[in-house]
């Protein structure tokens, strides 16, 4: 019976330390999903704001819909780490996975009826260019500085190259929605730029050639302003 004393003691000062701890651990991870969910609410309601749609339970219908969505990204992402995805090669290049390139595969595993639930509510409530406008929020506005991009680098663009770059850029922007950070939204976008390039190449240009040009332009300019 003395032999057993100290033991249960040292129990008698160590469980509520560790429960205290549990319990510290548990309120603060509550109090963080609290943060989370506020900030994602208020973004919600201000993309919302920003349609200024004259019908208040639109605008409300619209906010929860975007909200669940952003919560749902979240939380996917958040339970889904790069760690779940075996390290390996991308069998595209050969090239070794980067941890981007398992969250990007743990991501895009996500059950297609997340990004349905989101835009059959969208295209109900609004129309194609008020849906354009919160994709736009979603993506911070990628589609449009892109395309400014490649209207600098092929100065002599097409109507038609214009119309299929654009198409994919929209592409990239409705996929990327369904992407936790900004980091994963421009990974989306690289490979539809990806995409844009090499319809280029097939269209007869030379996209190497071109924006090796622009950056020389660039280049120069810069070079010019310096000595003035």
């Amino acid at each position: 019976m003395l032999t057993r004393l100290p033991f249960i003691v040292l129990l008698t000062f160590t469980l509520p330390v560790l429960c205290w701890a549990q319990s510290d651990s548990s309120a603060k991870a509550e109090a963080a999903i609290a943060k989370s969910n506020a900030e994602v609410e208020k973004k919600a309601a201000e993309w919302s704001a920003g349609l200024k749609l004259p019908d208040a339970e639109k605008e409300k219908r619209v906010t929860a819909a975007i909200t669940t969505h952003l919560k749902t990204i979240r939380d996917w992402n958040n339970s889904h780490p790069a760690s779940t995805v075996p390290a390996g090669i991308n069998p595209a290049t050969g090239n070794k996975l980067s941890d981007m390139d398992r969250q990007i595969i743990a991501n895009s595993a996500m059950p297609a009826t997340v990004h349905k639930d989101l835009m059959d509510a969208l295209n109900k409530d609004l129309t194609p260019e008020q849906v354009e406008y919160i994709l736009d929020q979603y993506t911070i506005g990628k589609v449009a500085f892109t395309m400014k991009g490649y209207k600098a680098i092929v100065t002599d663009l097409k109507p038609e190259e214009e119309a299929k770059i654009l198409e994919y850029l929209k592409q990239a922007r409705e996929q990327a929605i369904d992407y936790k950070s900004i980091k994963q939204v421009s990974a989306i976008f690289e490979i539809y730029k990806t995409k844009c390039e090499q319809y280029l190449n097939s269209n007869g240009r030379n996209w190497h050639e071109l924006f090796k040009a622009y950056v020389n332009k660039v280049k120069a300019e810069k070079a010019a302003a310096g000595k003035k």
